[in-house]
């Protein structure tokens, strides 16, 4: 605590100094979380304490405190945050954020496809939804905002865990237990790990009916300022007697509806 001042009583007396409600470590740790932006996404600790004008040590303790709870990743010389920070941004997530930039994207990719259309981000193993538009339920789990699933076993969950650092996909890959939700899903983290390479290289994931019998979806990434994928779009349908090449028909307006939402989310960030 810093900041305590005295205070006279009644009687003339000096009290006890009152404390302040200014918690000086927890402010600390927010301006060295604060000090990562579009320009300085990867510093070393050095760069950390003169952004902050914190002592290196100082720095340091913030630092490694930081990568224990999952907020920061390094690679033993550069730090960098994780979407984990993402939980600290809920609020303004939800009321200011991403899914209002979206929506509107989302009815007019809605209408033009007549399809189920969403967009999530990874928290750990899973994905959760922030803004979705449904034209009918398509599962037999209902889906609305704040929904989770497997990341593994989506088309938006291999999107976001296409696009992480391979050390940290590893990591996060260890926590499943790829569990066969139908006859389709692939359960191998080998199998999966050359999937999410085909994902990354062709930047679209197609799931067909490894989540939920007869459901099928297309994602696509969505893009921040720094260039980082910071959620995921898809479309999903119900698979038909025959059956659509979602590639064809539906990846040129789900690639169009993304980059229109990520040049919105980069010039909010202006």
């Amino acid at each position: 605590m810093t900041g305590a001042r005295a205070v006279a009583g009644t009687n003339g007396a000096t009290l006890p100094p009152e404390p302040s409600p200014h918690v000086q470590s927890l402010g600390r740790g927010l301006a060295v979380i604060e000090a990562f932006d579009a320009d300085h996404d990867a510093m070393t600790l050095s760069d950390v304490a003169r952004r902050t004008g914190l002592t290196r040590a100082t720095a340091r303790r913030f630092l490694l405190t930081l990568v224990d709870l999952g907020y920061m990743r390094t690679d033993g010389r550069h730090f960098t945050l994780t979407p984990q920070v993402l939980r600290l941004g809920h609020a303004y997530l939800s009321s200011m954020g991403l899914p209002d930039i979206a929506q509107p994207h989302l009815e007019a990719l809605s209408a033009q496809l007549a399809e189920s259309v969403s967009v999530a981000v990874l928290d750990g193993s899973e994905i959760v939804y922030v803004a979705r538009v449904a034209t009918r339920r398509i599962m037999t789990v209902g889906i609305s905002v704040g929904t989770r699933f497997p990341a593994y076993a989506t088309s938006m969950g291999r999107v976001l865990l296409a696009a992480l650092p391979t050390e940290e996909r590893s990591k996060t890959l260890l926590h499943n237990d790829f569990r066969a939700l139908t006859d389709r899903t692939i359960t191998s983290a080998t199998a999966l790990e050359q999937e999410l390479v085909r994902v990354r290289d062709h930047g679209y994931s197609l799931v067909d009916q490894e989540l939920e019998p007869g459901l099928r979806s297309l994602a696509v990434p969505l893009v921040g300022s720094a260039g980082e994928v910071v959620a995921a779009l898809n479309v999903s349908t119900q698979v038909r007697p025959v059956s659509d090449d979602l590639v064809e028909t539906h990846l040129p307006a789900l690639r169009r509806c993304a980059e229109a939402i990520s040049r919105d989310l980069r010039s909010a960030r202006h």
